[in-house]
């Protein structure tokens, strides 16, 4: 089941996404770092994502050692992370509290072949915006990937019928809106740097269009981009980001 986070402008931000398979692609694409140790599974992972984006960029690491590599290489630029939940050299769920503390600003999702209800609830409290069992069918997968691409959570149906049973909700507090007044140092642990340049464009009054062309970029890109802007600038629409961001110290 999805479970959106309300946000304004998601749902057309999501109908968006479904058509950009359809749209010209120019410039970079979405980068996604896959990091799991089974080759099948990453194969099958990256088909799917070609769904998303028929030029999608990805990055694999299948061990504990590679995931950190890639980690401290591509933070900056990776726009999501799909992390299984054991590989050679991890202990428990450690490695993803330290990605969340490396890489705050970046969308994880857990794949893991279990569907143990107590994990997943410890996973989704430590900011992991999607848990994804194995067992689930491609189009599953896909549809929690393009919800949490769009600022929503995907919370599987397992842990969703446990946490109406026991009234639990998932936190929000791992990805807290930042105060505009702090200036840009403080957008920097929310945000990636090429969702500053997005940001920094759209304070200009530039529409995405232009936005897309001045970073070398697709449109749909944009949006995705703009969709995480407005959760960290605690804002409903684009001209609310517009006078918020025009208000940040050093933008």
């Amino acid at each position: 089941m999805v479970v959106p986070i309300e946000r304004p402008c998601v749902r057309r931000i999501l109908r968006d996404i479904a058509r950009r398979g359809q749209d010209t692609h120019e410039g970079a694409a979405v980068k996604v770092l896959i990091a799991d140790d089974h080759r099948l599974i990453i194969e099958g992972v990256k088909l799917k994502l070609a769904e998303l984006d028929p030029a999608v960029e990805t990055v694999v690491a299948m061990n504990l050692e590679e995931l950190d590599r890639m980690v401290a290489t591509h933070a900056d630029s990776l726009d999501l992370a799909l992390v299984d939940i054991t590989m050679p050299g991890t202990q428990g769920h450690q490695h993803v509290s330290r990605l969340r503390a490396q890489a705050p600003a970046l969308p994880v999702i857990v794949l893991s072949g279990s569907e143990d209800v107590d994990l997943m609830r410890s996973l989704m409290e430590i900011g992991v915006l999607g848990f994804i069992p194995k067992a689930y069918s491609p189009e599953v997968m896909l549809s929690a990937i393009r919800l949490v691409m769009a600022g929503g959570v995907y919370i599987p149906p397992l842990l969703l019928a446990n946490a109406q049973a026991q009234g639990w909700q998932p936190s929000e507090a791992a990805a807290p809106a930042a105060d505009p007044a702090r200036g840009i140092d403080g957008l920097r642990k929310l945000l990636t740097e090429r969702q500053i340049d997005v940001m920094r464009l759209l304070s200009q009054g530039k529409p995405n269009k232009l936005i897309a062309r001045d970073l070398g970029i697709s449109e749909g890109t944009v949006k995705i981009h703009l969709a995480a802007i407005f959760r960290a600038l605690n804002v409903r629409n684009r001209v609310e980001a517009v006078v918020a961001s025009r208000k940040l110290q050093g933008l």
